[in-house]
């Protein structure tokens, strides 16, 4: 009989005006992966916070029982200490540190006189990395590494730890497809040596490929948890969401016009490395209500396209012509391309697209200052019904304008995203990666305001990795290979295979 490693009984959390879990219930059986889902908000992390001791013992009610023992953390090292290492979203590596010393930071390796040994730190080291398949030399520095790699770090870290029970929180949100796969064999390699694991994630399609089980919560609410045989995606998004959701992706009856925006020749060189083309003679076109979507690998060149056309924010060298309803504008500075009536929408939101400490109010506000000031002042009482305006309209999950940015899921912080450049009133809108790392209730809200904005007139480009969902909301599709268009599907004829086929194509020369 399957015995659990973990239950979570009764438990709630509560911050100042909002109950973030409510009576909350999770068991987990040794050994298993057990999967958590639920939208943006809706306590996943809160839950995993208040387990790890991020919260600690006494800031909640319920009990944590683990290993059939009843404790509580008063801090992340005191749950250490039992075999817990959760892995944030976020990672916690510190960039000048080299792998060896990431991995042992707080856990340092000691010989003779307390003093460091690095001998034996780069060498067990060496060992970890095997253990999560990583061929890097203990001593390479963490800003040297991609974000899958450093993934595989933190987890060395947690197998340093003597991990019993290892929480990923959001592990491949940031990885392209090569990486996930390889994390999530990890994952399930690390199951095999009796290593349990819970996983959060919004990627449905992984979930139920290497899940146990999987615990549903909504509202801050258990909802059920699902045996790995009845799993199915529908399942889990109708526990979500709180309904059905017939089609993932709504309704979209396109009412396309003239063309809008022309890029021809477009070309663009790395920014360091002024001989390596990034970007090379790319030629397309946008028609006004168009839907249009970018497909690509990993780069491929997409987003060096996107900001070397948005003020040429990306790249050097950059060449080729950029016509609006016929005629030829400029967007040398990011400055002239809003002018132009062009927005991009950066597939980094947390770096590129938003100020996280500031409040929602001046995140919107921020690229249309202009149309708020006079003699260099701010209207602050019309920046604030602006603001206030797009929260309803946009449906910001968020208790007032007033609040930071910071704290909002990441669906909501999307939307704010997207208010600032409305609020803009672009022409056309460049919108890459518009729902990565957001729940399925969130996209759904997100593809519908794409269709509003198409229905108003404008072009929209979408640069997006799912291929599903650029089947589910355009209405023309480019794909591109090595910096370059390799082909144009119109949506009556494009299909995975079609698509998948001209992104690993050798582009033409």
């Amino acid at each position: 009989m399957t015995t659990n490693i973990l239950e979570m009984r009764s438990i709630t959390k509560t911050f100042p005006g909002v109950k973030a879990l409510q009576d909350v219930t999770l068991e987990v059986a040794r050994g298993e992966i057990h999967a958590i889902c639920g939208e943006n908000g809706a306590g996943k992390s809160t839950l995993m916070k208040v387990l790890s001791g991020v919260y600690p013992h006494g800031t909640y009610e319920g009990d944590i029982v683990f290993e059939n023992e009843v404790v509580e953390f008063s801090d992340i090292r005191h749950s250490e200490a039992k075999g817990i290492v959760i892995i944030h979203q976020e990672l916690a590596l510190s960039p000048y540190l080299s792998i060896a010393e990431n991995i042992f930071l707080n856990n340092e390796v000691k010989g003779a006189f307390g003093l460091i040994d690095w001998n034996k730190t780069n060498s067990e080291a060496a060992k970890l990395l095997a253990r999560v398949g990583l061929r890097e030399n203990p001593t390479t520095k963490i800003r040297d590494l991609g974000v899958g790699k450093q993934q595989l770090v933190e987890i060395a870290k947690a197998l340093s730890k003597r991990v019993k029970l290892l929480i990923l929180d959001e592990p491949t949100a940031a990885l392209n497809d090569d990486d996930s796969d390889h994390l999530l064999s990890l994952i399930l390699h690390l199951k095999e040596q009796g290593i349990t694991s819970i996983i959060i994630s919004h990627k449905l399609n992984e979930i139920k490929k290497i899940s146990d089980s999987v615990t549903v919560i909504r509202d801050g609410k258990t909802i059920e948890t699902i045996a790995k045989k009845d799993v199915t995606e529908e399942r889990i998004i109708k526990d979500m969401v709180g309904r059905d959701l017939e089609h993932r992706y709504p309704d979209h009856t396109p009412h396309i016009g003239e063309e809008i925006l022309r890029v021809e020749n477009w070309t663009a060189h790395h920014p360091q490395d002024p001989s390596r083309v990034m970007v090379d003679n790319i030629n397309l076109n946008v028609k006004r209500g168009e839907i249009v979507g970018l497909a690509g690998l990993m780069g491929a060149g997409r987003t060096e396209f996107a900001m070397s056309l948005f003020g040429k924010s990306y790249g050097s060298r950059i060449s080729g012509k950029v016509f609006k309803d016929g005629e030829e504008i400029q967007t040398r500075t990011v400055a002239e391309a809003i002018d132009n009536g062009i927005a991009y929408a950066t597939e980094d939101r947390k770096v590129y697209g938003l100020n996280l400490i500031e409040d929602i109010k001046r995140n919107i506000s921020m690229a249309s200052l202009g149309k708020l000031s006079r003699l260099g002042l701010v209207n602050d009482n019309e920046e604030y019904k602006v603001a206030n305006e797009y929260r309803k309209s946009m449906n910001i999950k968020a208790p007032s304008v007033l609040s930071k940015t910071g704290k909002l899921s990441g669906g909501n912080q999307q939307k704010v995203v997207l208010s600032k450049w409305i609020y803009s009133n672009p022409d056309v809108l460049i919108l890459d990666e518009p729902t990565r790392g957001i729940d399925v209730g969130a996209k759904y809200e997100i593809y519908t305001i794409i269709n509003r904005l198409a229905s108003e007139g404008k072009g929209i480009i979408v640069i997006s990795s799912e291929l599903p969902e650029l089947l589910g909301i355009c209405d023309r599709i480019y794909a591109i290979s090595e910096g370059r268009i390799t082909g144009e599907l119109p949506i009556e004829k494009a299909s995975p295979e079609a698509l998948i086929k001209l992104m690993t194509m050798e582009a033409p020369r």
